[in-house]
């Protein structure tokens, strides 16, 4: 008896491990970490702006968890409209490995969907700014009729807009009139939001280079499939050294409110890494593609790591 309940409490573990780590998978951890990255460090950015008052986990965690539910809800959309694309591109994830059922994938986006409206709303105009839009452009980016995605152009547009420009503005906004009152947007956030705005265009044309067996298949016009990989590779190599570039020179000039030491010599160590790393990718290649556009990810991650870092020292 004790060895039958004992096997039964292991299977429920078992099959309650297997449903996290495919909840992990559908939620895109790429993108959770590039969200939870983005919001603490456009805090940190409103935190030094305003002179470092006292640290207010009431003001950052509802936003943080926010933002999460609707991140899950947007790439959870997708998965949902694509699974029969993911099934050649992405086998791995749930909805096209069968792990997940579709009502299971349309429960986890309704309830996450809800908790982030629901705070949103409760914390005030900037942060539901942000959410809505940002759930309003990922809806119009994968659901019919309009599935924007289709379209290089508009399915760049959705992503940049969202992390390049909504993101990052109104999310500094709210932070900074929830620690402040006052509703401004200073010189190193206009600095930030170009660059970012570049780097998600980067990040937007990569995402489809590993994909372009699937999507020419669905007819998804990705601007890899209008260009040809190499073409879209090099093109975008060229944008992120010119944002780095940017950053750079703004650094020596000076930028109110950033350190331009700390700056300038974090993103000149980047765009080595960058460049470095491009030199060893092969556009045709799709495993070799793949790492290079997660390493993009990871430069994303770094800006709001470095550039925060570089307010604070200011």
């Amino acid at each position: 008896m004790r060895h039958a309940l004992c096997e039964k409490s292991f299977i429920i573990k078992s099959d309650t491990m297997k449903w996290l780590q495919a909840f992990i998978q559908f939620s895109r951890p790429h993108t959770i970490i590039g969200t939870t990255l983005s919001v603490v460090g456009l805090y940190l950015i409103a935190w030094a702006h305003v002179g470092t008052p006292p640290w207010q986990w009431e003001i950052l965690f509802p936003a943080l968890l926010s933002c999460l539910g609707a991140n899950i809800y947007i790439v959870g959309l997708n998965q949902l409209t694509d699974v029969e694309i993911d099934r050649i591109n992405k086998p791995h994830l749930p909805l096209a490995a069968g792990t997940y059922s579709l009502r299971t994938g349309k429960a986890i986006i309704a309830v996450c969907l809800l908790i982030s409206l629901l705070i949103a709303l409760r914390e005030g105009f900037f942060l539901t700014l942000t959410v809505i839009l940002s759930l309003l452009i990922g809806t119009a980016y994968s659901l019919p009729p309009l599935r924007l995605k289709r379209f290089h152009l508009w399915a760049a547009a959705c992503i940049f807009t969202v992390r390049g420009v909504v993101v990052n503005l109104f999310l500094f906004l709210h932070f900074n009139r929830q620690l402040s009152g006052a509703v401004d947007i200073p010189p190193q956030m206009w600095a930030l939001t170009a660059f970012i705005f570049g780097l998600s265009l980067v990040i937007a044309w990569f995402k489809d280079i590993p994909d372009m067996e699937g999507d020419s298949r669905f007819r998804i016009m990705t601007l890899s499939l209008t260009l040809g990989a190499r073409k879209v590779f090099n093109v975008g190599r060229g944008l992120l050294a010119a944002c780095y570039l940017g950053l750079i020179v703004a650094g020596i000039a000076g930028i109110p409110g950033v350190n331009g030491a700390v700056l300038a010599a974090t993103h000149a160590g980047l765009l080595g890494m960058m460049w470095l790393a491009s030199l060893r990718a092969t556009p045709g290649n799709r495993a070799s593609i793949a790492r290079y556009y997660l390493f993009i990810w990871v430069l994303f991650f770094s800006e709001y790591i470095f550039f925060p870092i570089a307010c604070l020292a200011a």
